[in-house]
């Protein structure tokens, strides 16, 4: 085993201490998410697709990269099982819009 000093970032969360506690932040994950998925510009909205939109095939469309879609997904699913307000706020914004 090894000593490795004070922990600082760890599975994505990074850890900061100071005399009132321990603050646990994933602001350098979402970061690098929102990089990774070109989304840095982003503004939220309550409904990020139109509603009642029909998905087509189109002659010209490039297909979707499966292990970078994968990649997404799984990373997300990541974020709202460790911070279970968006969890929270995700659902309950779909009960609402549907």
């Amino acid at each position: 085993m090894k000593d490795l000093g004070q922990l600082k970032y760890f599975l994505g969360i990074e850890v900061a201490r100071s005399k009132k506690g321990i603050s646990l932040s994933q602001r350098k994950y979402v970061l690098d998410l929102l990089a990774e998925t070109g989304m840095l510009d982003c503004r939220p909205i309550e409904t990020p697709i139109e509603m009642n939109h029909g998905l087509a095939i189109y002659p010209d469309q490039v297909p979707t990269d499966k292990g970078r879609y994968q990649r997404l997904v799984g990373r997300l699913i990541y974020l709202s099982h460790t911070r279970p307000d968006i969890a929270y706020a995700s659902i309950w914004m779909q009960s609402f819009v549907f």
